[in-house]
């Protein structure tokens, strides 16, 4: 079976790009198909055979691809896979636009239907992140939106299965796309993120993210502010400066690229991942279960699935100060098994992804290929 990967943008690294690596380990000889490619902002990818698109000859869409979001779709339309069996597309925007010959099968694994058209229009509205230039970015965006939508409901008919992350992401598919997807949940790399005995919790409460506004830190920093309890903010964005000016001195920020063994350690020594956002799957909140710590997380999202509330974790019902103070004020009042966290972190290994995803992959192509 010759397979090959399409990704939306190689130019950083975070869960989608954790799950090309593994899905490597499943097909090492599959190259990946990519709209943008920065390799200075993904070492990740030297394992990877890359075949960038045309953008490649304009180097600036590298670093501003928001601002043209029509060029995106159409460099995916214009590759050609006639020579794979199998496609398949991981993507949370345009690669599953791609256009296959009836031969080729095309498997979508879908992080989420395109957030800034669908489930987050509203936020991008409001805070489109490109700084100075927001107040234009809106005036286009909304005239734009009804074309990309338009485009974005074409492509969404183009592959013939759907693999979706989450529960949360299947529902998404079903309600924007209209179809059904199998649910594999993304790989928690077990032998690194894994719990320490001798490590013990330590003063601090953590968020690890990219620093972008839907994430929504500020109120994380805000409450923080308010009682005095130390924060330590991994991550870097467009609103990194902007939360740096606003959080007090109990609050730290790291904004360089750790690696896994150091990320690791700050989960095990924190007293919990503090989880913001309404998130498709939310590995973060995976691996510092996996290190033995809870989660305090706002109830929405793929977080439900992975977070036992009392358990492994508390959940708060609204994304502001006081319901997180609420339920950081449960939290302290509470034990929390490292146990349970390390058990409940198992369902979504590295293993369980490997043999979900070689198995469904491999009977959807015998079935297809007996209809070609």
């Amino acid at each position: 079976m010759r397979i090959a990967f399409v990704y939306d943008r190689i130019n950083k690294f975070g869960g989608a790009e954790r799950i090309l690596l593994t899905l490597h380990e499943i097909w090492p000889n599959a190259p990946i198909y990519t709209g943008i490619y920065d390799a200075k902002k993904a070492s990740w990818s030297k394992i990877f055979e890359i075949k960038p698109s045309f953008l490649k000859y304009f180097p600036f869409i590298k670093t501003k691809h928001e601002i043209f979001p029509t060029l995106t779709p159409y460099a995916f339309e214009v590759m050609v896979f006639d020579s794979y069996d199998v496609v398949l597309t991981i993507t949370s925007s345009d690669a599953k636009g791609i256009i296959t010959k009836p031969q080729t099968l095309h498997i979508c694994y879908c992080l989420t239907p395109t957030r800034y058209l669908w489930s987050g229009y509203r936020d991008y509205l409001e805070q489109p992140g490109l700084g100075i230039i927001n107040p234009l970015a809106r005036h286009l965006m909304r005239s734009l939106f009804t074309k990309l939508r338009y485009w974005d409901n074409i492509a969404s008919l183009r592959p013939d299965y759907y693999f979706s992350i989450s529960k949360n992401v299947a529902r998404r598919i079903k309600k924007y796309y209209h179809h059904n997807s199998i649910v594999i949940y993304p790989p928690v790399e077990e032998k690194v993120f894994k719990y320490n005995r001798k490590s013990h919790s330590k003063d601090y409460y953590l968020v690890v993210s990219r620093l972008v506004p839907y994430k929504k830190i500020d109120y994380v920093i805000n409450a923080f502010n308010k009682i005095g309890l130390r924060l330590i903010i991994i991550g870097k964005g467009i609103d990194e400066n902007r939360l740096s000016k606003e959080a007090k001195p109990n609050i730290e920020f790291i904004k360089r690229d750790l690696t896994d063994r150091e990320l690791c350690c700050y989960y095990q020594g924190c007293r919990a991942l503090i989880f913001p956002g309404e998130e498709d799957f939310g590995l973060t909140a995976v691996e510092v279960q996996a290190c033995g710590r809870p989660v305090i997380a706002y109830k929405s999202g793929g977080i439900c699935e992975t977070v036992v509330s009392g358990e492994t974790g508390e959940f708060y019902e609204r994304q502001d100060v006081d319901s997180l103070l609420d339920a950081l004020s449960k939290f302290n009042k509470k034990h929390y098994s490292s146990f349970k966290c390390t058990q409940n972190a198992r369902r979504f290994s590295k293993s369980q992804f490997i043999n979900n995803m070689r198995k469904s992959v491999n009977k959807i192509w015998i079935k297809y290929k007996k209809n070609i």
